[in-house]
Formats: C-alpha cells, structure tokens, sequence
C-alpha cells in the first residue's frame, strides 16, 4: 500500500453471520415394542439417549410378549435423539413409551411437537388405537408408518387405513425402523404436513 492509498480500500468485507439451524421437535410414537427406539437410534446424528429398563416377570405378566419373544428391554419414560436435515432445520426426536400406564407423560412429551409419527406393527394394530386417537384428538399433523418386520406386513395399506378409521389426508406408509434413510422419508413426510398446516 503506498501512502496516497486509501485504507478503506483494504477493509475486510464484513462477514454474514451464520444462523443455527431451526429447532423443530417432533415425536415417535406407537405401541410396546414397534419399533420406536430402534427408529430414533437410526438416524440420530449423537448417541441417543434412552431410558430402557429389563423387562422383568412382572411386566412380562402386562405386556404382549408373544410377537417381541426376543425382547428384554422396554421404554419406561422416553427415547431422544436428533438429526440436521440442512443447515436451516434440525429435528429433535422424542419418542414415547408404548405401554399405557405411561400414558401420563404423553402430554409433556408431545408438548411444541410440530408432528408425529405413529409406527404401527400390522401384527397387532390395536396396540396403536391410542397413539392415533391422541394426534387426532389434539389436531396434531401425524403419518401412520407400518415398520416391515421381516422385510414384510401382514395388511395391506387400505386394509390398515381403514381398521386404524383415519382420515385420507393422514398419510400411511410402508417404512423399516432400521434403515436410516427410510426413518428420514418417513419424518420428511411429517414435516411437509406440519409445514402445509402452517401455511393454512
């Protein structure tokens, strides 16, 4: 720079700040031992946090066994973990516990959720009646997603649009709480509904 040269004209070009992404909570919900924790442990980009418990012989005296034989443990409060999905919108996953004498944490769970995702296990559908009936009742946006057990279901969509009574516009699909990007599909398909919901 010479000394006729103005200092301005080496002045750093002001940078643009970054803004975090755009928290959005959004809740895994369904029936003892359909798949919630296993979703929410797919796709979460940090170790999720669970509150698994042994399922002991009590309990087992409670809960439906017979389609989760190899199951040992059970949510007894709830599952959270998070995914970025871009750099403006970062989903924070809370999953509920599926038994109903845990019925009474649901309204804190749900809480500023935007949508929820009701997983449901064909083999069994009634275990899902109350995860419905709780978004319906709430006029909370939700998808129904039937987790493939064994790479299969044992209704077809119709047959489970029509036993669970829910509306055409509840979107019902076929996901598998194992792959991760099926999880991602399937929350995408929540947020479009929230987003619609917001836009009127």
């Amino acid at each position: 720079m010479t000394p006729t040269e103005p200092a301005a004209t080496f002045a750093a070009a002001p940078v643009a700040a970054v803004r975090p992404p755009l928290p959005v909570k959004m809740v895994i919900a369904g029936g003892f031992g359909v798949g919630k924790t296993t979703a929410v442990g797919s796709i979460s980009e940090i170790e999720p946090l669970t509150t698994e418990a042994a399922i002991t012989e009590v309990a087992a005296g409670v809960d439906d066994l017979s389609h989760t034989p190899r199951k040992t443990t059970t949510t007894v409060a709830m599952d959270f973990g998070c995914i970025t999905i871009d750099p403006t919108l970062k989903l924070y996953l809370f999953g509920t516990p599926g038994q109903e004498r845990f019925g009474f944490m649901w309204d804190d769970i749900v809480e500023g959720a935007v949508g929820g995702l009701v997983i449901v296990d064909t083999r069994r559908l009634d275990d899902c009646y109350a995860a419905v009936d709780y978004f319906e009742h709430r006029q909370i946006p939700f998808a129904v997603a039937v987790n493939a057990f064994d790479g299969k279901v044992e209704h077809t969509l119709e047959e489970v649009r029509w036993a669970l009574d829910v509306a055409e516009r509840v979107p019902v699909l076929v996901f598998d709480a194992r792959e991760r990007g099926s999880v991602r599909d399937a929350l995408l398909v929540v947020l479009e509904l929230a987003l619609a919901r917001s836009q009127g």
